[in-house]
């Protein structure tokens, strides 16, 4: 039987250098689906390498399954740490638990931890335009609802 465990042993021994795993899910009917990504970029090929090499794994377990392997995609929920890391320096679209959202610059991430540099409007006693201000804010992980590359196509 296959197993979310057992996909994540076999890929062990066969992920190439700099590329990770996002997540493995295993259907009740042995439908694989596996997420990759890397420090740099992933290719097609570089799925289609993997999907080989990890379809010879399997079929010494079953022959009855299928299996898909795709890179994560541009603007897609961050999952694990390390696709933070990855944006380190770089602008993240944040969605927080209470539903508010904020455009920044990431500028840390934890196992906990994201810290987010962006700006923010306030009214100034006195003025009546309102005043603008960079903030560098840290939110636990349980705040967050989503994180996502934000990519600007202006």
């Amino acid at each position: 039987m296959l197993t979310e465990n057992t996909i994540r042993e076999m890929l062990e021994g066969i992920m190439p250098e700099g590329m990770f795993l996002v997540g493995v899910k295993v259907s009740p009917s042995n439908e694989v689906d596996v997420t990759v990504d890397s420090d740099t970029s992933v290719s097609i090929d570089d799925c289609a390498a993997l999907s080989r090499a990890l379809d010879a794994r399997i079929e010494e377990i079953t022959d009855d399954f299928s299996l898909t392997v795709s890179s994560a995609g541009i603007g897609q929920p961050l999952r694990v740490l390390r696709q933070y890391r990855k944006l380190i320096g770089k602008p993240v679209e944040v969605v927080l638990r209470d539903g508010s959202k904020i455009l920044a610059e990431l500028s840390d991430a934890t196992e906990g931890f994201i810290t987010l540099q962006y700006e923010e409007k306030y009214v100034e006693e006195g003025k009546k335009k309102k005043q603008t201000r960079q903030v560098v804010k840290t939110f636990a992980m349980d705040q967050v609802k989503s994180t996502a590359e934000h990519l600007d196509y202006k």
